[in-house]
């Protein structure tokens, strides 16, 4: 089995992405599931990892670039993983323990300072503690850890191994 080499792993992992981003969407709009604010950071985290290494694989970049693409593609994914815990970490707590629900999203960006808006998305709130939709037993939320996960560790192969250089 040959492994790919970056560009196509990069592509690869952007294309996972996009299907990633693109179900969300259809859960979304299709099925009627309301995303939560920590939900809307980590589309916007898969956003940044999907452009990262689709840019790396367009650039196809040799050496230092690989690592950087690599690096900069974990740290988003990272960055994605952390906000995941988050909610799957909202999602187990106690149903007294809780926070209470906040305004949504739009709301919360036309009648607050960014800073303030940040923080509120940043803490989650009722919203994103709810369950609604399950596969194989896990929340989107833990899903979302996983795959974010298995993203920056694909991410930091990539800019770990080393490959013939591009033609």
């Amino acid at each position: 089995m040959t492994l790919p080499g970056f560009r196509a792993g990069a592509a690869l992992a952007a294309a996972f992405c996009a299907c990633l981003l693109s179900y969300g969407f259809w859960l979304q709009y299709g099925k009627g599931e309301i995303p939560c604010p920590l939900c809307y950071i980590q589309r916007g985290f898969y956003l940044l990892v999907m452009v990262t290494l689709a840019t790396g694989a367009l650039h196809g970049p040799r050496g230092g670039g690989r690592i950087a693409y690599g690096v900069l593609g974990a740290l988003f994914a990272m960055g994605g993983a952390g906000t995941a815990a988050r909610q799957v970490w909202l999602q187990h707590l106690p149903k007294d323990r809780v926070p209470a629900c906040g305004p949504d999203l739009f709301f919360m960006l036309d009648n607050l300072p960014l800073a303030r808006v940040w923080q509120k998305l940043v803490q989650g709130s009722g919203e994103c503690a709810e369950v609604g939709w399950t596969f194989l037993g896990l929340s989107i939320a833990e899903w979302s850890l996983a795959c974010f996960s298995g993203l920056a560790l694909w991410s930091l192969w990539l800019a770990a191994r080393r490959g013939p250089t591009p033609r």
